[in-house]
């Protein structure tokens, strides 16, 4: 589908209508302009970006499907990416965090107006509620390259103070391909 855009001035004259409407018809050009939503911006509101460390991916919050959803585009492929589970009708997204090759995505989910921090794995395609239950205000996230770390904000003593929260040593880390990990120790079964 294709939308038209009309560029030009209004020039209205005091001779009458016909001729302020002739005015503006020959100071318009038509851009012909494709109508594509999965390019990386839109005519709705895309906002909060946040970059992978390798620099290939940005999440951002979009609201176009009429409420706030995180989207993930590609930027060697020039394409959005699918997020199976990520988006759902009632609730509202925000505030994205990315790891080192955009595996974990680490963001604020807020259903029913009460926000909570949230992790989407991508590889496994499921998302945990990091602060459910948590008796206060979270908002800002943010995780460490290799996912182990998210570190946000918390009203938790009554004004804004910063919370690391530890995914401990046996996460599955986000590294590039071939990297060796440090401090593991392999253990092989005789």
């Amino acid at each position: 589908m294709n939308k038209w855009i009309f560029r030009g001035r209004l020039s209205l004259k005091s001779f009458g209508m016909s001729i302020g409407l002739i005015s503006l018809l020959s100071g318009c050009t038509l851009v012909k302009r494709p109508e594509t939503p999965a390019t990386l911006n839109s005519r709705y509101n895309d906002q909060q970006p946040a970059l992978s460390g390798d620099g290939r991916w940005v999440a951002l919050v979009s609201n176009r499907n009429g409420t706030n959803q995180i989207l993930l585009y590609d930027l060697r492929a020039k394409q959005l990416v699918n997020l199976p589970g990520l988006n759902q009708s009632n609730v509202i997204l925000e505030s994205p965090s990315l790891s080192r090759t955009g595996r974990y995505l680490v963001y604020i989910s807020s259903i029913q107006g009460r926000p909570d921090v949230a992790l989407y794995d991508r590889a496994t395609k499921r998302t945990e509620l990091l602060t459910q239950g948590y008796r206060s205000w979270v908002r800002n996230p943010s995780i460490s390259p290799d996912g182990r770390y998210i570190v946000f904000e918390t009203a938790r003593r009554g004004q804004w103070d910063i919370e690391v929260f530890d995914r401990g040593p046996l996460i599955e880390l986000d590294i590039p391909d071939g990297t060796p990990v440090k401090g593991v120790n392999n253990v092989r079964s005789q």
